[in-house]
C-alpha cells in the first residue's frame, strides 16, 4: 500500500498508531466498504490482529460499520477535522520559511499563487534581497491564462473541465487557431513537466518560472513563481532557480500533509 504522507521512515515505531493508520488510509484508497477478513488480508495482518483497532476506530467515529453486512469504510470524521483550519492559513504558514529561502538563494523575488474565480490570486511574496528587483503585491489579481502560474494549475486539470474553461475563456477565444494549438500544446507540456518556463506577458525583459505545489489528484494545488529580471549583461541560471523553487515547492507540499505526484526527488 503506498504512504500517502511521508516516504521516510519513522525514528520511531509505535504499533498501534502504525496499524491504526494503515487502516485509515487502505480505505481511503479503495472504492467500497471492506470485511475485517479484506482488511486484515491487504495489509498482511490476521483478523484477530486488526480486531480491536476497528473497534476503536468505530466507537471514536473514524470507521462506519455496515449492520448487515459487516463491512467497514471512512466516516466523514476526517473530512470535518481537516476542514477545521483553513488550507489557505496551513499553505501560508508552511511556505514563510521556504520562500524567504527560495529569495536568499537565488536572489530574486518570489511568490504564492492560487486560483480564484477566472483570476490567479497572489497570497505571499517573498521579496529579492537586491537593490533591483520584481515586486507583487499580496491580493493582486492576474488573468489566468496570461500568468505561468495561472497555465501552470489548469494545466492539471482533468481535460473536460479544462477544455470548458478555454471555452468561455474570451483570452483564449481570441487567439489564432495556431495560436491556440500553442497554447494546448504547452498546457500539456505543463502538466507533464508540473512547471512551466515562458516569458511575461505583462513585462518584456521578465522570464516567469512557476512550479506547483500540492497534489493535482486531489484538487488542491498551488503555484510557486519567481519572476527573473533579465538584466543586461546578466543571464539568469534558469536551471538553479527552477531547482530551487522544486525543492522548496516539496517541502511546503509534506508540510500540509500531501504528496506532490509529479514532484521531483529531492524533495
Amino acid at each position: 500500500m503506498a504512504d500517502i504522507f511521508n516516504e521516510d521512515k519513522p525514528k520511531y515505531h509505535v504499533p498501534a498508531l502504525e496499524k491504526g493508520l494503515d487502516i485509515l488510509e487502505f480505505l481511503s484508497e479503495v472504492s467500497v466498504p471492506q470485511t475485517q477478513a479484506e482488511i486484515a488480508r491487504a495489509l498482511s495482518r490476521s483478523t484477530s490482529e486488526i480486531f480491536r483497532m476497528l473497534d476503536c476506530l468505530e466507537s471514536r467515529g473514524y470507521l462506519l460499520r455496515d449492520e448487515h453486512s459487516n463491512r467497514y469504510s471512512l466516516s466523514l470524521r476526517l473530512y470535518e477535522m481537516a476542514h477545521t483550519h483553513s488550507p489557505v492559513d496551513q499553505l501560508l504558514l508552511a511556505s514563510r520559511d521556504p520562500m524567504r529561502e527560495i529569495a536568499e538563494d537565488v536572489r530574486e523575488s518570489v511568490h504564492l499563487s492560487i486560483l480564484r474565480g477566472d483570476s490567479v490570486l497572489i497570497l505571499a511574496q517573498e521579496e529579492s534581497p537586491e537593490p533591483i528587483r520584481l515586486s507583487l503585491s499580496v491580493g493582486t489579481k492576474q488573468p489566468i491564462l496570461k500568468t505561468a502560474s495561472g497555465r501552470l494549475l489548469i494545466a492539471q486539470w482533468e481535460d473536460s473541465r479544462q477544455e470548458a474553461f478555454l471555452e468561455s475563456n474570451s483570452y483564449y477565444q481570441s487567439l489564432s487557431t495556431k495560436e491556440q494549438e500553442n497554447l494546448l500544446q504547452s498546457l500539456h507540456q505543463a502538466k507533464k513537466d508540473a512547471y512551466v518556463i515562458a516569458d511575461s506577458k505583462f513585462t518584456v525583459g521578465v522570464r516567469d518560472i512557476s512550479v506547483l505545489i500540492g497534489n493535482p489528484r486531489l484538487e488542491l494545488m498551488a503555484a510557486l513563481a519567481t519572476p527573473v529580471l533579465m538584466l543586461l549583461g546578466k543571464e539568469p541560471d534558469t536551471e538553479k532557480i527552477l531547482i530551487a523553487l522544486q525543492k522548496q515547492a516539496e517541502i511546503i507540499t509534506r508540510k500540509v500533509g500531501l504528496r506532490h505526484e509529479n514532484s521531483v526527488a529531492v524533495f
